[in-house]
């Protein structure tokens, strides 16, 4: 398979930027988080499993509306409607799997791409040999009672208060809960300063992530208000391995959980990482990936 970036024409005429790195028979395909944010911390995933002694295709994308993807007209009703769903990013994974020409793969996912993982293991699994969770609850009230757990535990109290008086008065670019959210971010997301994903500018599409998250990753108001999977962990039947940062937003118990009722999966942390742990730890982080693809390569995978 060609190296390098393909630009796919998607049914519905949009086009995506995908890019292929690595040696070898196994495929991964990455889905990155957001919504709305980009594939770049993938971008040496081939190199960091190959220093675990594992060749490995990798494949990444930027979801549309993302980075160098196309981006839709979202002041029109009719697109909003149409992309804006959990249905049209799970099905584009599926139509990228396609494009690409790969099955019998590997899909891993960070934040929102593991929401994606979960849905695409239920209704394609038929494609995977095994699917990989990074930072990502089944059910979003676990998810809410941790954050506001760790603000309270982080912040005073009186920037608490002042946090949620914004977020009740959508006051959100207040230079004050800037810089408690800023804080967070570093103690919770990007533990390691700078951050490998800083830009000039903010690159995240505003538009997907406001409607599926809201404006922080302290705060969902949007659709992710509604994310409840639990039930359905049940039907992912193939090798799944969900990881999360030692020290980030997704609470540990919830992970141990999902460990459980996936029929065959295996729960792991990275100690000192955040919520992207590939850029935090990456060492240790994609032993873990490399440890459990050789292992379901192997038939010896046992959870």
């Amino acid at each position: 398979m060609k190296k390098g970036t393909t630009i796919i024409t998607l049914h519905n005429g949009y086009h995506l930027w995908t890019n292929t790195q690595g040696e070898g028979n196994i495929h991964l395909l990455c889905l990155h988080g957001g919504p709305g944010a980009n594939h770049e911390y993938w971008e040496d995933t081939a190199t960091q499993l190959a220093k675990q002694g594992l060749n490995v295709q990798v494949h990444m994308y930027d979801q549309l509306g993302s980075l160098y993807s196309d981006t839709p007209d979202f002041s029109d009703p009719a697109v909003r409607d149409e992309v804006l769903t959990y249905d049209y990013f799970l099905d584009e994974v599926e139509e990228v799997r396609q494009k690409l020409g790969i099955d019998h793969f590997y899909l891993m996912g960070q934040s929102w791409g593991g929401l994606l993982v979960q849905l695409y293991a239920e209704k394609y699994g038929q494609h995977l040999k095994g699917a990989i969770i990074s930072g990502m609850v089944d059910d979003i009230d676990d998810y809410v009672k941790s954050i506001n757990h760790i603000r309270e535990t982080v912040l005073p109290a009186d920037d608490v208060a002042f946090m949620k008086e914004c977020e009740a008065n959508n006051d959100y670019n207040n230079d004050r809960y800037r810089k408690c959210v800023d804080v967070l971010n570093k103690g919770y997301i990007d533990r390691r300063q700078p951050s490998k994903l800083e830009h000039l500018q903010d690159l995240t599409d505003p538009t997907i992530y406001n409607t599926f998250q809201g404006d922080n990753e302290f705060v969902i108001t949007g659709k992710l208000a509604s994310w409840h999977f639990r039930d359905h962990l049940k039907n992912i039947t193939m090798p799944t391995l969900i990881t999360y940062g030692g020290h980030e937003s997704m609470p540990i118990p919830t992970g141990k959980k999902m460990a459980e009722l996936i029929p065959h999966a295996r729960f792991v942390t990275t100690p000192g990482a955040g919520h992207h742990q590939m850029t935090d730890n990456p060492g240790v982080f994609y032993k873990h990936v490399a440890d459990f693809i050789k292992e379901v390569e192997e038939d010896r995978f046992n959870a």
